[in-house]
């Protein structure tokens, strides 16, 4: 699937293609809706129509991502609540052993990710993924999510990177896309982002289920 003599740079997303993207989908879709209800004192139920529109209008946002954002508009503590069920948090199959081989390679391994300051620290304690990587970028920090075209002019003023020798893992298409239209030539989606859901039909970009398709000739 990929020419490793061709690669220079990985860039890899951290949420869905690193880690298993059950622990945000059970946060977001279960959890904070439940907190949220014995907080107004309401249903779960409506709850949660309360809150799937609010959540909806910010996708692909910044403040979509931002824990300050979303403890402030709900009036909960939003980092506190992930802390919580922190058990949760898990690394997708194989990708350790991935990791390990590009670390070891000569290639420069970025974690490039939309997760805000406070969920990246706690997975990356949880996890102690940091070690394989280069150096770990936030767009909360460059000022622009992933969707966002302004975020890879960012990121390469910041990491210089040739576009036609990197390659960037994201289970996000809309990143994805974004990434194409910058100029980053190899693209790969990942087809099964959550454990606990069945895999994905992707168009697009070529996927895979976990890194062991992509190990070979690294």
């Amino acid at each position: 699937m990929i020419d490793w003599n061709k690669i220079d740079t990985v860039l890899l997303d951290m949420d869905g293609t690193l880690l298993d993207l059950n622990f945000d989908n059970h946060f977001w879709q279960e959890f904070v809706p439940l907190k949220f209800a014995e907080k107004r004192g309401i249903a779960i139920a409506e709850a949660k129509q309360l809150l799937e529109p609010r959540f909806k209008s910010m996708e692909g946002k910044l403040e979509w991502y931002c824990l300050d954002y979303w403890s402030e508009a709900l009036e909960l503590n939003i980092a506190g609540l992930k802390a919580e069920i922190a058990e949760l948090i898990a690394v997708l199959p194989h990708v350790v052993e991935f990791l390990e081989k590009v670390h070891q390679s000569p290639r420069k391994v970025l974690l490039v990710t939309n997760a805000h300051q406070g969920s990246l620290g706690l997975k990356m304690e949880k996890t102690c993924l940091y070690r394989f990587f280069d150096d770990i970028i936030s767009s909360h920090t460059l000022g622009f999510p992933k969707e966002h075209a302004e975020f890879w002019h960012q990121l390469q003023r910041q990491q210089p990177f040739e576009k036609h020798n990197t390659l960037l893992i994201d289970d996000s298409l809309a990143v994805l896309s974004a990434a194409r239209q910058f100029g980053i030539e190899h693209l790969i989606s990942v087809s099964r982002p959550d454990t606990q859901l069945p895999k994905k039909e992707i168009t697009g970009f070529p996927a895979i289920e976990d890194f062991r398709e992509l190990m070979a000739g690294l």
